[in-house]
């Protein structure tokens, strides 16, 4: 069964992107992004998401926010069935990217969303929204280096979902979605080397299929940062045996370069934001909120 959402995504035009800091072990002042070609790398990925039926809307990136490009960070989107659309907007760990939030909030507000925080300004839980997936019966949701573990209980009563948490140790895989992309309700891409051995085996448990990659694979060739529409999964790059598996598996794979991307330490799931799951679909609704720990 595919996927239902992932077909319409909020993406930040890399207008302004550059390394000013080092927030994470792929970011280095020293080699800067070229803007030209990451802008065509962008256009490209714009460009393929559409091709596949895809659709995108794009935020103006703030000239102050060199990590705005990386739009999966900015919140949470869901809907209701109802059809009412919310936004749990990110709380960022690091005090340099907190602005993006005031912006990306003013246009989601202007889109129609209600918009929602967990924590803000540094007071509260500190909550990434690259950390969380929706998957079989819960948003599942990396802790750790982004994201608090406080946060999941927050986000699980503000959006009436259950929420499973996992713990990531891995330095370089600092946010949930460099280690784990759901192909399917029963499949997904999956890097046990980002999480601690409980919160592993809990991952590898809750995915009836998972295709498993090394903590090399991961980090060299950001395959897990990948995102699916319908039957593709648009991916920066995929080692040998992910694509034979994918295509065991009735799945076709679309290469799309995001090298300059890179090296701030994201690639294409990190710049797409999905908009389009819908809770009591996606995701089952409980009242109240849950959430479960390894």
């Amino acid at each position: 069964m595919e996927l239902q959402w992932g077909r319409r995504y909020v993406m930040v035009e890399p207008r302004h992107f550059r390394i000013d800091y080092a927030i994470n072990p792929f970011m280095h002042l020293d080699d800067q992004p070229d803007p030209e070609l990451a802008g065509r790398q962008w256009r490209d990925l714009v460009a393929t998401i559409e091709s596949l039926g895809g659709h995108v809307d794009a935020i103006g990136q703030r000239a102050d926010a060199p990590d705005m490009v990386y739009a999966m960070n900015l919140g949470q989107a869901f809907t209701s069935a109802a059809g009412e659309r919310r936004i749990v907007m990110s709380h960022m760990r690091f005090g340099e990217r907190r602005m993006e939030t005031e912006t990306a909030a003013q246009w989601f507000a202007g889109e129609g969303w209600a918009t929602t925080y967990v924590g803000k300004d540094g007071v509260g839980p500190v909550l990434e929204a690259g950390d969380f997936f929706a998957f079989g019966d819960a948003l599942v949701a990396g802790y750790g280096p982004r994201t608090d573990e406080l946060a999941l209980k927050s986000l699980a009563a503000e959006l009436g979902v259950r929420v499973r948490g996992l713990r990531t140790t891995h330095p370089g895989m600092y946010h949930l979605d460099l280690a784990f992309c759901p192909l399917d309700d029963r499949r997904a891409i999956v890097c046990p080397a980002a999480l601690d051995a409980e919160s592993a085996a809990a991952l590898l448990a809750l995915v009836p299929e998972p295709l498993v990659i090394t903590e090399q694979e991961a980090l060299e060739t950001f395959c897990a940062n990948s995102i699916v529409i319908g039957s593709t999964v648009v991916m920066p790059a995929c080692p040998d045996h992910v694509r034979a598996q994918l295509e065991a598996w009735g799945l076709s794979g679309v290469i799309v370069d995001l090298g300059e991307c890179h090296k701030g330490g994201g690639s294409i799931r990190c710049l797409t934001n999905p908009v389009d799951i819908v809770v009591g679909r996606d995701l089952p609704s409980v009242p109240g909120g849950e959430v479960l720990l390894p």
